[in-house]
């Protein structure tokens, strides 16, 4: 008999420890995916514990469930309309009375609610002592401790959830918010209306519906009213909610959803006064002492620059050794199949079109795993928001705050989770400035362009010119901006308290979660849309086929040798090695010069020809300006198509692909001005598709193209020109 499967869901306010806490429960049981209708990310984890299987939701994270953003409202539905079997709500222990307000919104929702007061340890170093028990007992509700970051009351935690839903589900006893009088006689006239009238048709309980209509809830509104298939109905509940606004608004000349907050938080500061107790000994607030260093005025901002560079210094560096690695075992499969498989086109398409294009992007995962490493360190020990504080006086240069520049700083990683992170911004204009700046963040995807092109022209100062690189696309974020904000967007940016979460020591498992998520991205990537873009690169420049000519024997001076194959004498061994070894040389430079003939005719050839002269004032040839027009579908392709153009000895690793770069006849001066112009140009498909979606509007998306094609293209020229005229 099979066993029923227990659907838990995880509530809480963002850096409460839930993510954490989710992985800790779930680790590699995971699948992630998006909430039907819409793009916020969806993570659930099946596992089995105490003899039970257990589904565990993890939730957006909201400081409330009133319906402002898409992450409010996709976890309130859940919780509402998915009925899951326990809500645990994860709370910040340290920082109790904010947390608390989430907890009394989902204690009004009447589901079976599970409280994990997590990050108990702060709280005590704090030297704050909660009293679990009398807050279970006022409020009616399971509680237990746990510390997430290491695993600690995760057991107790799934435990007391399988014994809640395992009881029958009752009304609460426990106090829950009560409203003052005049309120909850306005929620008691409305109820009783609703029950009178609607009854068993209400898709929630009749107060929970009650107190959201007086709130003017726009969401469960409409719902009500659709149940309502009385048109007199609809007429008579809309003049009754109107009335007992207006009776709410007339006695605290306020709007009732502020009147009915300003109450919720009078009810936690009552709670929390019972059952917190702060110790008066000397409290030791490390994340305060390590704020006094990190956000100081005159350290901060070095150390933030310092730690932005040692990242890139870090990811160029390290990454070098098992890229040398994955290299290698590319070469390896590549000799392998090349001796296995007779000639043909089959074989040109194995080696050099899925090979050489997927292999050339490969090699790059290490790199990418460092620079996620570092991302997700960033996040999780709380310097992530110190970063967006230390930016916060420059980004109100732009009109923007400093919120603004955390979907910045992931757009490092991926420039569309980090458009879709300026969801959080409430300001619309502050929010479309965001998004689109952002794409200037240089992402991931660009990261490999970076390592072929600096480390085959900046060998010494590779690290370093990529950190200036990344440098010039935040300034120009800062400038776009400002631009931005003086003439389309104008307006004051949105007042907002910036949040700094206390430091945490970063759990590995949660870290290395981080990372393989975000890798798994770009593995996908490989496997679908790098793949298919390295195929029909090499296809366009494999056809039309030139007719194929027989490679003439050649001798070691380079001349042709005798028509029936012979060696010419050689006096000793060493010699004979020579000339072997000349010979074969002078074979694959013949080789290699036919397919860059048959590169050139090909359609490809054509195509790059075609657009070469909008390229050629910046300093890229035509293979180049190829390579630049794929990356529009993922900017990982511009290697592979690099690979295939320009590696046309054969060698797929990227050391080959530098040096044919660098014997291709491309400058330091040109490498230069091609990684400013694969920094700015249009983003790839995805990233457009996100900024659409986002703004909700197609001329925002063709302003971010033709803007960021534009800037692309003149700083591309300034840089090559004036590079030209100091003689560089």
């Amino acid at each position: 008999m099979n066993t029923p499967v227990i659907t838990v869901a995880l509530a809480g306010n963002p850096n409460s420890g839930k993510t954490t806490m989710f992985n800790n429960m779930t680790g590699a049981h995971q699948k992630v995916g998006n909430w039907p209708g819409v793009t916020v990310e969806k993570k659930e984890g099946l596992i089995e514990r105490f003899g039970f299987d257990l589904r565990i939701v993890d939730l957006p994270g909201t400081y409330s469930l009133t319906p402002f953003s898409i992450e409010e409202i996709v976890a309130r539905n859940f919780v509402l309309e998915e009925r899951p079997d326990v809500v645990i709500d994860i709370i910040d222990a340290s920082n109790l009375e904010r947390s608390l307000y989430l907890a009394t919104q989902l204690r009004e929702i009447d589901c079976r609610v599970l409280f994990a007061l997590n990050m108990a340890d702060m709280a005590m170093a704090r030297g704050m002592k909660i009293d679990a028990e009398k807050l279970s007992e006022l409020l009616d509700v399971p509680v237990v401790f746990t510390v997430g970051n290491r695993g600690e009351g995760v057991n107790e935690l799934l435990s007391a959830a399988i014994r809640l839903a395992q009881e029958p589900f009752r009304e609460p006893k426990g106090r829950r918010v009560k409203y003052s009088a005049d309120i909850e006689a306005a929620i008691a006239r409305l109820q009783a209306w609703l029950s009178d009238r609607a009854g068993d048709l209400l898709p929630y309980s009749p107060r929970w519906t009650a107190v959201k209509l007086l709130e003017n809830d726009s969401v469960v509104a409409e719902k009500v009213f659709t149940v309502l298939a009385d048109p007199l109905l609809r007429e008579a509940l809309e003049k009754l909610v109107a009335s007992e606004r207006s009776y709410i608004e007339d006695r605290y000349d306020d709007d009732p959803e502020i009147v009915m907050t300003d109450e919720r938080y009078g009810f936690i500061a009552g709670i929390v006064k019972e059952v917190v107790s702060v110790s008066t000994r000397h409290r030791v607030d490390i994340s305060r002492n390590i704020d006094r260093v990190l956000t100081n005025r005159f350290l901060g901002f070095p150390i933030f620059i310092f730690l932005i560079w040692a990242m890139f210094e870090l990811t160029y560096s390290v990454g070098e050794i098992p890229k040398e690695w994955i290299g290698s075992g590319v070469e390896l499969l590549k000799t392998m199949i090349e001796r296995q498989l007779a000639e043909g086109w089959f074989k040109e398409l194995l080696v050099n079109g899925v090979i050489s294009g997927v292999g050339s992007v490969v090699v790059f995962l290490p790199n990418i795993l460092i620079l996620f490493l570092c991302i997700s360190l960033f996040e999780d020990t709380g310097y992530m928001a110190r970063a967006a504080f230390l930016m916060d006086k420059i980004m109100h240069t732009i009109g923007l705050h400093g919120k603004s520049f955390i979907p910045m700083l992931m757009g490092f990683g991926c420039n569309v989770p980090a458009i879709m992170a300026a969801r959080t911004l409430e300001s619309e204009k502050d929010r479309i400035l965001t998004i689109l700046i952002t794409p200037f963040m240089s992402c991931s995807a660009r990261l490999p362009i970076y390592i072929v092109i600096a480390g085959a022209f900046f060998a010494e100062k590779a690290g370093s010119v990529i950190f200036g690189i990344y440098l010039v696309g935040i300034l120009l974020s800062i400038v776009t901006g400002r631009l931005l904000r003086c003439t389309l967007l104008k307006g004051q940016d949105a007042p907002f308290v910036m949040e700094l979460p206390p430091y945490r020591v970063p759990m590995l498992k949660s870290v290395l979660i981080h990372m393989w998520e975000r890798s798994k991205m770009f593995l996908k990537k490989m496997g679908n849309i790098i793949l298919i873009g390295s195929i029909v690169v090499w296809a366009l420049s494999a056809f039309p086929r030139m007719p194929e000519e027989p490679l003439a024997p050649v001798q070691a001076n380079g001349t042709v040798a005798r028509s029936d194959g012979g060696m010419p004498m050689a006096a000793d061994r060493e010699q004979a090695d020579r000339i072997e070894s000349e010979r074969k040389a002078i074979q694959n430079r013949l080789a290699a010069d036919r397919r860059l003939r048959q590169t050139e005719q090909s359609y490809m050839g054509r195509i790059g020809k075609w657009i070469e002269p909008v390229f050629l004032p910046i300093g890229i040839d035509w293979r180049g300006s190829v390579a630049l027009m794929s990356g529009f579908v993922a900017k990982e392709i511009v290697v592979s198509t690099m690979g295939i153009l320009y590696a046309y000895g054969g060698n797929a690793d990227t050391e080959a692909l530098s040096r044919t770069l660098a014997a291709s006849g491309m400058t330091r001066r040109s490498a230069l001005s091609f990684m400013v112009f694969v920094l700015i140009y249009l983003p790839c498909l995805a990233t457009v598709a996100a900024i659409r979606r986002e703004t909700g509007s197609i001329r925002w998306m063709m302003f971010s193209l033709v803007y960021s094609s534009l800037m692309a293209w003149v700083l591309a020229f300034a840089v090559y020109q004036a590079g030209r005229w100091i003689g560089w």
